[in-house]
């Protein structure tokens, strides 16, 4: 992809990634959901060495939401952008770095990782919308094990709500 890219493209880019951390830490599906194609490609092997897996985008978000719902509170910060369009289809990769907290008595209430996304959207009439995710870890940090605890608090959260 080597064509330039308008201001008004990297913005909207840009902002849909960006929206990407925000729906998540202030758990807000309906934005969280509003960025995604339909079906989205989600590759997070460099975290959980499963191969990249093309689902249906609620889904998606579903499952998202029962992890970031058992956490005490997350924080999602991305930078230094890098966007290159080629007609409808575009690739951003931004540095990211996510903190993820829950108060327990099992050990470190947090865990950190730090690295990059390299995310594919596609312009539809809607505007740009994430079509596939892939998450580059190159460093983590504290007790990996909250986020199985937070997933199984979430469960217990939602049922009960």
């Amino acid at each position: 992809m080597s064509q330039a890219v308008s201001f008004k493209d990297f913005t909207e880019i840009t902002r849909r990634v960006y929206e990407y951390a925000y729906g998540i830490d202030n758990r807000d599906w309906e934005l969280y959901r509003s960025i995604f194609d339909d079906v989205v490609a989600m590759n997070f092997h460099s975290y959980n060495g499963e191969p990249e897996r093309s689902m249906q985008a609620d889904e998606w978000v579903s499952g998202c939401r029962v992890v970031f719902t058992g956490l005490d509170a997350t924080q999602h910060v991305m930078t230094n952008p890098l966007v290159d369009v080629a007609g409808d289809h575009a690739r951003c990769r931004m540095y990211m770095k996510a903190e993820h907290f829950l108060l327990t008595d099992q050990g470190d209430s947090g865990y950190a990782l730090g690295g990059y996304y390299d995310d594919r959207l596609v312009r539809t009439p809607s505007g740009w919308k994430i079509e596939a995710v892939t998450l580059h870890v190159r460093w983590h940090r504290g007790n990996r094990q909250i986020m199985d605890m937070a997933a199984r608090r979430g469960v217990e959260r939602l049922a009960a709500s």
